[in-house]
């Protein structure tokens, strides 16, 4: 045993780390076992055979990401309950003219758009339950209608910081601004890509699915009401909304942490409501927000970190980066788009958010040797984002998107046909961000 490791190059608590790394993510994606359960469950394990301790495995997770997640989570739920997302859905169909393929588009576009700012998940459960009433209308399918809202969320999420988990894995690990994800060292990045790509995808849906969709019946528009329950408690989950993705843009002049604005917008939002609360007709309690928060998600994340961290404690990652090396020094933009194809796949099977954070720390250590970090960053956050679009296994958000449209139409959806949108839809949104990316990051760093 002691000659294979020193063969291979691995201590025993090296392999062992890794062994737990590797059987935890394989049980996340089988999932014959809660993933929350299996992540916790692995980084238990690595505490028990001393990959760390309790307390180092306490300082590996980023509890500022976390910060985050909760406090945009409690003021997404507020907004959510405001109206405003069925006030969208109706002006949706206004804009559509009746047309119901361009409604779909529409729909996609406001959730893409939405979920920049709150989780894909929350997103789908806002979105599609105000569109489905309008598909039954206009005769849309619902399971085409649903996917689509479910891939635009997933889509959309890493155009900025505040909207998914893996941009905030970056501010994490590379220590990327809010504007970084609009600007960035002289060129455009993670917004401005993303949302070309994201018009371009949906003009190609469009195209392949659903130009001939549905009936078009303009004359049932002026029937249907934009109307707001209760125009004071939407202005002010709206407001506070603005005010905290204001304040965590200017994180840099303010000088204290994303999490702490996203926590500070989330107490100041709930103590407007609870003081105003005889005023309010329909705003939620307190503790109903609570309820509605993805508390698993929230320890699966926690235990993510800490999973990550013993790989990287263990410099398992550092041993990675440097077999990678040569590949990066002989051959940027070749190696480049070969993690990025590579990726695509693998994200479609392996849960997207483990895949990315372990990257991410692993081009961390390939910039030690002088390797250009920043398009490998962006390169596989898109391509780890874009790929997840793939199969529910990749983005538990199209789970969620799967379970309503079934629910709607009362029947299983078949993989093939989850496939014959998901394929078309992740393959033409990752060559043309491929294309753009590469020419955009990855060519100007090629000597």
């Amino acid at each position: 045993m002691t000659t294979a490791m020193t063969y291979a190059g691995l201590t025993m608590v090296q392999w062992m780390t890794l062994a737990v790394f590797t059987a935890t993510i394989i049980a996340i994606v089988i999932n014959k076992l809660d993933a929350t359960v299996a992540a916790l469950l692995g980084v238990t394990i690595m505490i028990v055979m001393g990959t760390m301790t309790d307390a180092e495995a306490a300082k590996l997770v980023d509890w500022n990401v976390m910060a985050i997640l909760i406090g945009i989570w409690i003021i997404a739920g507020y907004f959510g309950k405001s109206g405003v997302p069925s006030w969208m859905s109706v002006k949706a169909l206004e804009w559509s003219g009746g047309r119901p393929g361009l409604l779909v588009m529409i729909l996609s576009m406001l959730t893409g758009l939405l979920s920049m700012f709150i989780d894909n998940v929350v997103c789908i459960l806002m979105m599609a339950p105000v569109a489905l009433p309008l598909a039954r209308a206009m005769g849309i399918p619902a399971t085409p209608l649903v996917l689509m809202i479910g891939f635009s969320a997933n889509f959309m999420g890493s155009a900025l910081i505040i909207g998914d988990l893996p941009p905030q894995m970056l501010h994490s690990v590379a220590g990327a601004e809010f504007f970084d994800f609009i600007w960035h060292q002289g060129r455009p990045s993670s917004f401005p890509i993303l949302l070309v790509t994201f018009t371009i995808t949906l003009a190609f849906m469009w195209i392949y699915g659903f130009r001939k969709v549905g009936k078009s019946t303009p004359e049932g528009i002026a029937s249907i009401k934009a109307d707001i329950p209760d125009p004071l408690f939407a202005k002010i989950a709206c407001g506070m909304f603005l005010l905290t993705v204001i304040g965590m843009a200017a994180r840099e002049w303010i000088g204290t942490s994303l999490g702490f604005i996203a926590l500070t917008g989330a107490v100041i939002t709930v103590f407007i409501v609870e003081m105003m609360h005889s005023r309010l007709k329909d705003a939620p309690t307190f503790e109903h927000i609570l309820q509605e928060v993805d508390w698993r998600a929230i320890l699966f994340y926690i235990a993510l970190f800490a999973l990550v961290g013993g790989l990287e404690k263990t410099h398992i990652l550092d041993m990675f980066a440097n077999w990678m090396k040569p590949m990066f020094k002989e051959n940027y933009a070749l190696a480049t788009t070969v993690l990025y194809w590579v990726t695509i796949p693998i994200v479609g099977i392996v849960e997207h958010d483990a895949y990315i954070l372990t990257f991410l720390n692993m081009i961390k250590e390939l910039g030690k040797d002088g390797i250009p970090q920043w398009p490998l960053y962006w390169m596989v956050l898109w391509s780890g984002t874009l790929g997840s679009n793939l199969t529910v296994a990749g983005a538990p958000a199209l789970y969620v998107a799967l379970r309503l449209a079934e629910k709607e139409e009362d029947r299983k959806v078949s993989l093939r046909e989850f496939l014959s949108w998901s394929i078309p839809f992740t393959i033409v949104s990752s060559a043309i961000c491929y294309a753009i990316g590469m020419l955009v990051w990855v060519l100007p760093y090629v000597k």
